[in-house]
């Protein structure tokens, strides 16, 4: 929409230079001591401008299909040099169309008496003012064009500006969400009582080192959620941890039957992936599966490279789902469904089917790319 109305406006703005060839016309004749202009003459000098407002879609469709912009940008300037002589040509065209109508319309005794001397005569008399028209709209008709060019990219560049910056402020909004929703997680009453009560069974027992530990799980659970301010994207290794930590926790909690296996390549830990996408959906795999069935306890994820995509896959066997069960608006699946559309658009897709051996598998897939830590050892 917004470049539907550049260019309408910009289509529309020729009338302003229309109106003032018009009144050029007349002060020019009254300059010079020429005889006062006809109507044909001027309505020639206004409709001859207005020709450029039909040519501008034109000339923005032409820009919009092939923009200046590296890797092509010497083709594509040697294209809009020649697209610019086009439509000096176009122009010159309708000029000399619209002096005939006007001509026909208003001194039909003109053309008459031209063509008493031959068609032939006619039409070669006709096609040398043609030719010569169009080398007196050569110069200002290519700085036009390239004027026209210029807006649209201008235009464009704003346009993708804004959405740019409508994209960052929404995974901001959503990063947000999902770290706080990581964080309530983690901090729910359920989970707190559970986390303190394997911690106190273990004290009780006298296992001082595994309180120690889930303590430290717990605190470095905390740590990486809170400390993900600003980063949309994380290596698949940081995510891991974070994890990893998580799942230390609830392992303690499920005694020996929950049973984690990780089968990821190491060349894939510095693949990038969207912050706490993985760990929502390891959380879902426990909290929906695993914890609602007694005999449940397998929780296996897996990374792969497929071409250009990174396929991660998070399967349990634990109560499954239904396949026609859609997840209610503000799920987590829904948020991450949502981050990964404002991140990446069509390439990425999240996708939730029952397991045939029962429970479920969870498969999520993102254009690949690989993350460099930072200066500080966090990944953005």
């Amino acid at each position: 929409m917004p470049r539907l109305r550049a260019w309408m406006i910009v289509s529309a703005a020729w009338v302003v230079p229309a109106i003032f060839a018009v009144i050029n016309r007349i002060a020019q004749a009254r300059l010079q001591g020429w005889e006062p202009a006809t109507t044909r003459e001027l309505l020639f000098e206004f409709f001859d401008w207005l020709l450029y407002a039909f040519l501008t879609p034109g000339v923005f469709a032409i820009s919009k299909r092939w923009p200046l912009a590296r890797p092509h940008l010497v083709r594509r300037a040697l294209l809009h040099l020649f697209m610019s002589l086009m439509f000096c040509v176009a122009w010159a065209s309708g000029g000399q169309v619209l002096r005939l109508v006007l001509i026909r319309l208003f001194d039909p005794q003109i053309m008459q008496s031209a063509m008493q001397n031959g068609l032939a005569q006619f039409w070669r008399q006709v096609t040398l003012e043609w030719v010569s028209w169009i080398f007196i709209t050569l110069p200002f008709g290519v700085a036009v064009y390239l004027c026209m060019v210029g807006i649209e990219h201008a235009t464009r560049y704003f346009v993708e500006a804004r959405e740019r910056e409508v994209q960052v402020a929404r995974l901001s909004e959503q990063l947000s969400s999902a770290r706080f929703a990581a964080l309530q997680a983690q901090l729910n009453p359920h989970f707190l009582f559970n986390t303190l009560n394997t911690i106190a069974v273990l004290v009780r027992d006298n296992d001082r080192q595994g309180a120690v530990q889930i303590v430290e799980h717990l605190s470095e659970v905390l740590r990486r959620t809170l400390s993900r301010h600003r980063a949309n994207e994380v290596t698949l290794g940081e995510e891991l941890e974070l994890v990893r930590q998580y799942v230390a926790i609830e392992q303690a909690r499920f005694s020996d039957r929950l049973r984690p296996q990780f089968t990821i390549p190491d060349s894939l830990l510095s693949a990038a992936v969207p912050s706490f996408a993985l760990q929502h959906l390891v959380e879902n795999a426990i909290r929906h599966g695993i914890a609602r069935h007694p005999d449940a306890g397998l929780l296996l994820v897996t990374a792969e490279r497929e071409g250009e995509l990174l396929r991660i896959s998070v399967i349990d066997d634990g109560v499954g789902i239904e396949v026609q069960m859609t997840p209610p608006p503000g799920h987590g699946i829904e948020n991450t469904r949502e981050r990964l559309r404002a991140l990446y658009g069509t390439r990425a897709s999240l996708d939730i089917a029952p397991r045939p051996e029962g429970g479920t598998i969870a498969t999520l897939r993102i254009p690949y790319r690989e993350l460099g830590p930072e200066p500080n050892g966090e990944t953005g």
